[in-house]
Parts: C-alpha cells; sequence; structure tokens
C-alpha cells in the first residue's frame, strides 16, 4: 500500500513502506523545487525500469556493464498534451558484443512499466556505442 503525505507548500511526500518518495512542484507552479515534480517520477519509472533489464542482461551473461547508461527523450502530442512517444537509448562500451545488440533492447522491451503504459504510447528502444 502507498500513503500520500502533505509535508507543506505543494510537497506531496509518498510512503512506500519503509521508503519516503519526496515530491515538489516547480517554483513556477508555487512549489519550492525541492524534489522532482509527480510526472517526472513516473518518466523515471521507465527508464529506471528498463536499465534493471539491461543490467540483469549483463549481469546474466557476465557482460561489462561499466559506463552503460539509458537517456529518455519524451515528445508529446500538439493537441492532447500527452506523450506520444519515448525513446530509450542505450549506452554501452565500444566492446560491447554486437551479437547481443538486439537482444538487450529487446530485455529493455519487457519493462513491466512500459508494459502499464496506454497502448497509444510508443516507447522506442536504441542503442548507441559511447565515444
Amino acid at each position: 500500500m502507498l500513503e500520500a503525505i502533505f509535508p507543506g507548500g505543494k510537497k506531496v511526500d509518498v510512503i512506500d513502506g519503509k521508503f519516503l518518495i519526496k515530491t515538489d512542484q516547480k517554483l513556477s507552479n508555487g512549489g519550492e523545487d525541492s524534489a522532482p515534480q509527480p510526472f517526472h517520477i513516473f518518466l523515471s519509472s521507465i527508464v529506471a525500469c528498463a536499465g534493471i533489464y539491461a543490467k540483469s542482461f549483463c549481469d546474466s551473461r557476465n557482460l561489462n556493464s561499466n559506463g552503460m547508461k539509458i537517456t529518455q527523450e519524451v515528445t508529446f502530442n500538439r493537441e492532447t498534451k500527452l506523450i506520444d512517444t519515448a525513446t530509450l537509448t542505450l549506452f554501452v562500451s565500444n566492446d560491447f558484443p554486437e551479437k547481443y545488440e538486439k537482444p538487450i533492447l529487446k530485455a529493455m522491451n519487457s519493462c513491466t512499466v512500459k508494459k502499464q503504459l496506454h497502448p497509444d504510447i510508443t516507447v522506442e528502444s536504441k542503442l548507441s556505442r559511447l565515444s
């Protein structure tokens, strides 16, 4: 069970068992900009979920994940103002085996959070080499 509490101002914190997830609003929305906005927590859950799938993929094959990272870019539908596309780019080292490029992207696409999104939202995954 999750529980929302209201510590003041525009802050809404969520208690998840022993964890406290802090949120706030940016200054222009009347907040103090002291924590991520709830929508950014939502977006971060997509990239974090894809990340654990990519990391687990590497761990299960003894692949080096040092320096590996995932970025996320989101585009919105101009009319509805809802997410249109989230593009996840996995950056791997130059020595990452080519034979695992498609399989690791497939693993990332298995993300449980992604599966919960509305079907109108496209989540694209791609791979890039670190320079």
